[in-house]
């Protein structure tokens, strides 16, 4: 048993990932004097994701060149790692965990930052393929990297048009790699953007090469010597050397739900991030909590909402009131193109492009429900993200003709909507 003779509390955090390392921290700041103590199943010391599909598929970069914080900060903030290390159980009655090792932790709090996994499709005949790989760690990175570097005539087909396959193919082009990208919607990015932001990013990806297919349900995979042959429904067939999937995330709620934590599209919280149990706690992707802007609860996986989410448990559990209320927030790099997002497009009736007169790789998509803003989508132009989240987070009227007439600098003055 940990720490069982000291009476000094003891938090426990499950997940070292942006929001049980913000956590960590951030429960130390806000005064906590016990022992915390951060158990994670990957073997590498905690770092940033989001370059994953970025930069460090692009470069010789390496996980312990990205950390989150240095060694040094956890010792320095007196926060222990178990890295290398799964949970097995949480024993709400007893307050412990059991890890795979056998051993029982104790816990005064707990906070649960178990993230998702990626989504296996059941796809006859892909355990069988060669080569096949998905994008979640630094050790899936680093394998697919060097699996293409060896070849340089290596195929690589992507399944899923997400941001994640989307990213992930704009990297490997800027490697020379050849990429088939097979989505099984109408449209690349269907569930996540407006019809024309996805046909934006299919023209981009189309110029630099990538081969993108649309209405594309893979049913089945065979092998031939290092060559996989991906089957489709409509009877098409591609070939590739390499299989990347995208296919979206399985939210990892099972050690909540085994202890008798509500499940609800994820692990349900409320405004402090706090589960059906006082001393549990939920942050990060793994979170389904209430947005207060929007009225409504959402899961969300963005670095912004782990932070965030990170930052409010911590001060709840210090005996804070406080109230999770973020506007959602989000980016995408794909070549020389920087996607922000902010803002949730839920129950839209109307959508605005700007374009602006400097270049054609310019614009933004303002998203409206009748005269309320919901959402922004801005294309190399922060100054569009950064004038929506004020409407957006002010709920502040907009001038849509004003909005409409690139001719009219971009600015409060100019889009607010005078009484």
């Amino acid at each position: 048993m940990l720490n069982e003779n000291t009476k000094a509390p003891i938090c426990l955090v499950i997940g070292a990932s942006h929001a049980g390392i913000n956590f960590a921290f951030s429960l130390r700041k806000q005064g906590w004097t016990g022992a915390i103590i951060i158990f994670d199943q990957d073997p590498e010391t905690p770092y940033h994701r989001p370059p994953l599909s970025k930069s460090y598929l692009t470069s010789a970069e390496e996980a312990n060149n990205n950390l989150l914080k240095s060694l040094e900060s956890y010792e320095k903030e007196n926060i222990t790692l178990y890295l290398n290390i799964s949970v097995k159980k949480i024993d709400r009655i007893h307050k412990t965990i059991i890890t795979e090792d056998g051993a029982i932790h104790q816990y005064d709090k707990l906070v649960i930052a178990t993230g998702a996994r990626p989504l296996i499709p059941p796809i006859k005949g892909l355990e069988q393929a060669t080569e096949v790989h998905t994008l979640r760690t630094a050790n899936n990175a680093t394998t697919i990297r060097r699996k293409v570097k060896e070849d340089a005539n290596k195929r690589v087909l992507i399944v899923g048009g997400g941001y994640i396959g989307l990213e992930i193919a704009a990297s490997l082009r800027k490697l020379g790699t050849s990429v088939t990208l097979l989505e099984r919607e109408s449209r690349i990015l269907a569930r996540v953007t407006s019809p024309e932001m996805s046909q934006f990013f299919y023209d981009v990806h189309t110029l630099n090469g990538v081969q993108i297919h649309t209405n594309k349900n893979v049913s089945s995979i065979t092998s031939k010597g290092d060559t996989n042959i991906i089957n489709c429904n409509d009877n098409n067939s591609y070939e590739a050397e390499l299989i990347i999937l995208g296919t979206g995330v399985i939210v990892n709620t099972e050690l909540a739900k085994d202890a008798g934590i509500e499940i609800e599209k994820g692990i349900k919280v409320n405004q402090a991030c706090q589960t059906n149990d006082k001393d549990i706690y939920a942050v990060g992707d793994c979170a389904f909590h209430h947005n207060p802007h929007y009225n409504r609860f959402i899961r969300l996986e963005s670095v912004q909402n782990a932070v965030d989410q990170a930052k409010i448990a911590a001060a709840s559990i210090c005996g804070k009131e406080v109230v999770y209320n973020s506007i959602p927030w989000f980016w995408s790099d794909q070549y020389d193109i920087k996607l922000q997002m902010v803002g949730l497009r839920v129950d839209c009736n109307e959508a605005i492009i700007r374009n602006e007169e400097e270049t054609t790789y310019k614009f933004s998509i303002w998203y409206f429900l009748n005269d309320e803003l919901l959402a922004v989508d801005a294309i190399n132009n922060a100054k569009a993200y950064v004038l929506g989240t004020k409407f957006i987070k002010n709920h502040l009227k907009i001038n849509k003709t004003n909005l409409r007439d690139s001719s009219l600098k971009l600015n409060l003055a100019n889009l607010i909507l005078k009484k």
